[in-house]
């Protein structure tokens, strides 16, 4: 078991990293590096598919593998064309990746290709280990523990889909040139999208958890987890909002991932 498991998983692995590796080279002919943003969903949905046509029992089911990859495609799908329509609307490359070429040593291609889209490939890589293992190891109907993940994973979806919106509304007005948003979801969380992303990953852990073995699949949700709270998730985001006006009082006020109540500043 263990051989065909580590084989489909490298194969998973070879099919996120060709997939970046494409990227990469539209991004270096188009000169726009951050199309990596809008890579990165897409990145899930390949190896969703991929590890989906792996599965031992028949693909033409209506099964728990179905249900799984759909979400996945879902979610990589929305959020590719949301990102790619956010790249569209400017001619400038997103600043994190030209500070980051600043720093660095060496060819810029290759440290690109390397640090920034491999690495990725490579992340996605380990956070669809909950749904390559549904994929490969679910024998197993929709069970009731299993419609709870799925409830958990909409609810995360709506987060996400509705912050997003709101904040692109927000930003699109001229008006709010400047300003920082701070209604509709915003003030009850500073990062409402991320929850959303981290709580959908946390419902496809639930699911995951109706598998034998599925405590694997935590390593999804924790590795995500911790990249969106303490590496490249919110200290980037808020990194940018430093000495803006009433910034630190949004910040005090305002709960940093999970939606709740403001707090009263004294």
């Amino acid at each position: 078991m263990f051989s065909w498991v580590f084989t489909d998983f490298v194969v998973c692995g070879f099919v996120a990293v060709a997939f970046m590796s494409l990227v990469f080279l539209l991004a270096e002919r188009i000169k726009r590096y951050d199309l990596v943003d809008a890579a990165w969903g897409m990145t899930f949905i390949v190896i969703a598919i991929a590890s989906f046509f792996m599965q031992r029992g028949s693909v033409f089911d209506l099964d728990l593998q179905l249900l799984v990859t759909s979400l996945v495609v879902i979610w990589g799908g929305r959020l590719t064309w949301h990102i790619l329509k956010r790249i569209q609307a400017t001619e400038q490359e997103d600043a994190r990746y030209v500070e980051l070429r600043k720093k660095w040593k060496g060819d810029v291609r290759i440290n690109t290709y390397l640090r920034v889209y491999l690495t990725q490939a490579a992340l996605a890589l380990l956070i669809c280990v909950p749904v390559i293992h549904i994929n490969l190891f679910s024998s197993n109907g929709i069970t009731l523990f299993a419609w709870l993940g799925v409830l958990v994973w909409v609810v995360g979806f709506w987060f996400e889909v509705t912050g997003d919106k709101q904040l692109r509304d927000f930003v699109g007005k001229p008006e709010n040139k400047g300003k920082l948003m701070t209604t509709g979801l915003w003030k009850y969380s500073r990062h409402p999208n991320y929850f959303g992303e981290l709580t959908q990953w946390w419902g496809i852990f639930i699911i995951c958890l109706t598998t034998p073995f599925g405590l694997v699949g935590i390593i999804g949700p924790v590795l995500l987890s911790y990249l969106i709270l303490f590496v490249s998730g919110i200290p980037l985001n808020e990194k940018r909002f430093d000495g803006r006006d009433g910034w630190k009082e949004y910040q005090a006020r305002t709960s940093a991932l999970i939606p709740l109540p403001p707090r009263k500043l004294s």
